[in-house]
């Protein structure tokens, strides 16, 4: 008896019909939780330089009321500056993130000023590189601070109001270093790991609520913040290859993308965000090889700078000039850093 087969073709019609109700109700959801940016208040921690200056202009340019927080008042002045020469309603705060008490006056104050908070961005962060031989727990503990804590403090802080009006966005910048380990990077991979963590268990708690929470991981991008790390060990060295591979257009992408690309992910409501081809590239990798990326981050290692010169001090990284940084190959970051107010007073 010959048996009935099915032709591969007739089943065509039914996926085609189902990749299409899918897509369907995918743009369905999207358009319901698109958040338009008119009117709204977008507070961003580390706003003053770097990519929270860039997510602040952006904000702004889509007709946001924002505010930043930072520690140093002439950078948050020269941001004001900055950010009122392109249209944008700004108030600057001065907080230590790292005072749980601060971010709550912070938040506090934003709300007073412009009656609400619908956006928090989670920005400022800190890095160390060198090897691990050169990490401190201070080191640690301010990693954790910034990338860890500060983070909660604030969205614990705004998360009643934005329950009571039943929406909101979080949006939590980690990194690359919280999905893919990186050698010299330790205390700065274990603050944003903990960061990813955190951000992926809210945006499943949070979304009853209507808010969401948005986990934003970049790669390298031009921000020009290498000036501004800091530099352990033979810090000269560590700072040329930081920079190196800051700069160069194979390894990093623009900042300023980068930014428009975080801005329509908290419009959207999206759950995560990896930034750059790179880095989506590392991240799937080491989803599905993790001894393969670890030996290939251990041969890295092997390349790199070994322990020695200031030893366990750090220095910033415009203290720490070479004959490779700044110079022409680094010169998309140092135009960066001019940009995004990362050269302090001028």
């Amino acid at each position: 008896m010959e048996r009935n087969r099915t032709h591969p073709s007739s089943l065509l019609v039914p996926l085609a019909l189902g990749a299409g109700l899918f897509f369907a109700a995918r743009a369905a959801v999207r358009r319901g939780r698109w958040m338009d940016m008119t009117g709204r208040v977008v507070l961003i921690t580390g706003g003053s330089r770097g990519l929270g200056l860039l997510l602040a202009r952006e904000f702004g340019l889509l007709g946001a009321r924002v505010a930043i927080c930072a520690r140093d008042l002439d950078e948050l002045d020269r941001a004001v500056t900055d950010l009122t020469s392109y249209g944008v309603e700004v108030l600057a705060q001065r907080c230590d993130l790292l005072c749980e008490e601060q971010v709550k006056r912070a938040v506090e104050c934003v709300t007073s000023y412009f009656g609400r908070i619908d956006v928090l961005v989670n920005n400022a962060g800190t890095i160390s590189v060198g090897p691990m031989e050169t990490m401190t727990n201070q080191d640690y503990l301010e990693s954790m601070g910034l990338h860890f804590w500060a983070p909660l403090h604030a969205s614990m802080a705004v998360l009643p109001q934005m329950k009571a009006r039943g929406e909101g966005r979080i949006v939590n910048i980690s990194s690359i270093g919280g999905k893919v380990p990186a050698p010299h990077l330790l205390p700065y991979t274990a603050g944003k790991f903990a960061l990813v963590g955190l951000s992926e268990g809210m945006r499943q708690e949070l979304a009853k609520d209507n808010i969401f929470v948005t986990t934003v991981c970049p790669g390298l991008i031009r921000t020009g913040s290498p000036r501004n790390a800091w530099f352990k060990g033979q810090h000269r060295k560590e700072y040329a290859w930081f920079a190196l591979s800051d700069s160069l257009p194979l390894t990093s992408m623009s900042a300023a993308r980068g930014a428009r690309r975080v801005v329509l992910a908290a419009q959207r409501g999206e759950a995560e965000v990896i930034l750059s081809v790179q880095a989506k590239l590392a991240t799937k990798l080491h989803g599905l090889f993790p001894e393969t990326t670890a030996e290939a981050g251990a041969l890295v290692n092997r390349m790199l700078p070994r322990d020695g010169g200031i030893g366990t001090e750090r220095r910033k990284g415009r203290e720490s000039r070479s004959v490779v940084a700044p110079s022409a190959l680094t010169a998309l970051t140092e135009r960066a850093a001019k940009e995004n107010n990362e050269l302090g007073a001028r």
